[in-house]
């Protein structure tokens, strides 16, 4: 069973971006990244010694660290709105 299926991630972007098709904006896939990240967290509570999903894990924070980094040089007002949605502290 998938956890990410085609429909979840058009939620997602319908939500987060400005259609369901729009998936190049910072926004859609910072929310994509969070959603994956707090998937990938529970996963991680379940087997400790999942050396690999670690690995991805970290390397989809450090994704969505330079993206929110991005967002922030790029235009303060959207950085803010999404993290206020995504309750991401920073």
């Amino acid at each position: 069973m998938a956890y990410l299926t085609a429909e979840k991630k058009q939620e997602l972007f319908g939500k987060y971006g400005k259609s369901n098709t729009d998936t190049g904006s910072p926004e859609s896939q910072i929310a994509l990244f969070s959603y994956r990240i707090s998937h990938l967290t529970e996963h991680l509570k379940q087997n400790k010694h999942d050396f690999g999903t670690q690995r991805s894990l970290l390397r989809l924070v450090g994704k969505r660290r330079k993206l929110l980094m991005y967002l922030k040089e790029v235009d303060i007002e959207r950085y803010r709105a999404i993290i206020k949605t995504l309750n991401l502290r920073k």
